[in-house]
């Protein structure tokens, strides 16, 4: 093909050869021949050293605003004996109105659910384990006020308390052909709404469908009937204290001892608030949280004298919020052991989480897993 170009070009365009000449030698004139000096290589060759320098992440996590010192410094003057002995005296009058009630063939198992229901919120209900179950065997196949507030609470302490509880048994006057609730004729029982609302929580997978819509209805219903309230400034001001309440966070999701600082003032202004019940409620409290410090104190003292917290300034420091999770898990008094055992390895587990997710490096972690795994 370039020939054929090539060829097709006019004779006119006559290319000059440009070429060298063969010889050297230019009109009589030979030019000397010079060598070109190069500098010599250097006989050894400097290698920069490598920057390994390894680029840590940062997850800026502040310092604990739980001081050392502050932890050790908490104490409490309800760790004297003097205050176990009323406890024990107030606990002796409240277990004597359970077994009382028990007593009485034809008391409403309404009253008794009441009294279960705020032994549980005021956070003393675990002194009376015998008493509550032995209540609830007998009214557990026993027929209850229909009313949707009595039905509602029943569900729920059984549930609580581990009673297979059938949902259509309890409810079947208050539900349809198909299975979902009726509840257009009870728009004034705000009470029974919110106890359904809380029953509502404690379903079991086969009954998500039926509750999700109970949840749904209830839930439109008590914030249209705060928002009523708040406009026509009703007296009942404690019910609504205790829909915002459930609206924010329902019962069954709580951590209990928060649940039972909470109720304590709540149910010091209710209209049914029964004296001995509350001074239990109260004693109770601030002779748990005494043992609850003095939890927290031991856990401090590992903490400070393994020293990760101070050597390991990449990860979290968090020893009060780590114990903190284990009192939602289990608050009771006697468990002790569990409760600071639980702390050191949350501790633990929080930094490791650390190491992995902030400051190890690919290489590093593997190593550190295989090291672990490999004991």
């Amino acid at each position: 093909m370039a020939l054929n170009l090539l060829s097709s070009l006019p004779a006119a365009c006559n290319f000059t050869r440009l070429s060298l000449p063969l010889s050297s030698k230019v009109n009589g004139f030979v030019p000397p021949i010079t060598r070109v000096q190069y500098p010599m290589a250097a006989s050894t060759t400097s290698i920069k050293p490598v920057d390994q320098t390894i680029i840590r992440r940062s997850a800026d996590y502040g310092p604990t605003i739980w001081s050392f010192d502050y932890i050790q410094s908490l104490d409490s003057k309800y760790k004297e004996k003097s205050y176990a002995r009323q406890l024990q005296k107030l606990k002796e009058q409240v277990s004597a109105m359970l077994q009382q009630d028990n007593k009485v063939v034809d008391l409403d198992p309404l009253h008794q659910l009441e009294l279960i229901d705020n032994l549980h919120r005021l956070g003393v209900s675990y002194h009376f384990e015998d008493e509550i179950k032995r209540t609830l065997d007998r009214i557990h196949n026993k027929n209850t006020n229909k009313s949707l507030y009595a039905r509602a609470l029943k569900f729920r302490i059984l549930r609580q308390y581990g009673y297979n509880t059938p949902v259509k048994e309890t409810f079947s006057r208050f539900m349809d052909e198909k299975g979902s609730f009726k509840l257009s004729s009870h728009s004034d029982d705000c009470k029974g709404m919110l106890a359904l609302y809380e029953a509502a929580y404690l379903l079991v997978e086969e009954e998500s469908s039926i509750f999700r819509d109970a949840i749904r209805f209830t839930t439109a219903y008590l914030k249209e009937w705060v928002v009523k309230h708040d406009i026509d400034k009703n007296d009942d001001e404690y019910l609504c204290t205790l829909v915002k309440h459930a609206l924010e966070l329902p019962l069954h999701w709580r951590m209990r001892r928060l649940e039972a600082r909470w109720f304590i003032d709540v149910y010091e202004s209710g209209p049914d608030m029964n004296p001995i019940l509350l001074d239990l409620a109260k004693l109770d409290f601030n002779i748990v949280q005494a043992v609850h410090q003095e939890d927290i104190k031991y856990a401090s003292r590992w903490w400070k004298k393994i020293g990760l917290g101070e050597r390991l300034n990449f990860a979290r420091d968090r020893i009060m919020e780590n114990f903190f999770w284990t009192v939602g898990v289990i608050f009771e008094p006697n468990f002790g052991y569990c409760r600071r055992m639980s702390t050191m390895v949350n501790a633990l587990i929080t930094t490791i989480d650390d190491v992995y997710d902030v400051y190890g490096t690919l290489d590093e972690l593997e190593l550190f897993t295989d090291a672990v795994e490999s004991n």
